[in-house]
């Protein structure tokens, strides 16, 4: 009997969500309706636990004002999640940090398309995740990208 009490509990464990958080964390990708890039981003999420619901945008900068993404960062999809937004091709690790430290942010952005983020073929460039406080003060580097 015991035994199977354990198989039970590995079962169980294989099949909570991987993310770390008590509950699977919700995202909803606005994205412009001939992007693929987007998609690839989302499915990136969703394989790591995340529950993604993708919304096609007939006029993606309207949701960019709404949620007050600054221009000089804004990329080709923006998503929410728990109250943060977030802006192009920002790293699920970023993310994780975003959601556990729960700083003073409006969100987090990547911007423009760099090769070898999230979602992007090609060869890895470096960028950052730039990071928008809540507050309007001045955007910070939250995270780099360095590929080996």
């Amino acid at each position: 009997m015991r035994r199977r009490e354990l198989l039970a509990g590995a079962v169980t464990v294989a099949l909570a969500p991987a993310t770390g958080f008590p509950s699977v964390p919700s995202v909803i990708l606005h994205k412009d309706p001939n992007c693929g890039c987007c998609a690839s981003w989302g499915d990136a999420f969703s394989k790591v636990g995340f529950s993604v619901r993708t919304v096609t945008e007939p006029d993606m900068d309207q949701v960019k004002e709404r949620l007050k993404v600054p221009p000089s960062v804004r990329a080709c999809h923006t998503a929410e999640v728990d109250g943060y937004f977030l802006e192009g091709h920002v790293p699920i690790d970023a993310v994780r940090r975003l959601l556990d430290e729960r700083p003073p942010l409006t969100g987090l952005a990547v911007a423009g398309m760099p090769l070898g983020s999230l979602g992007m073929g090609g060869s890895p460039e470096p960028y950052d995740v730039i990071a928008i406080p809540r507050d309007g003060g001045e955007m910070y580097v939250y995270q780099s990208f360095k590929p080996d």
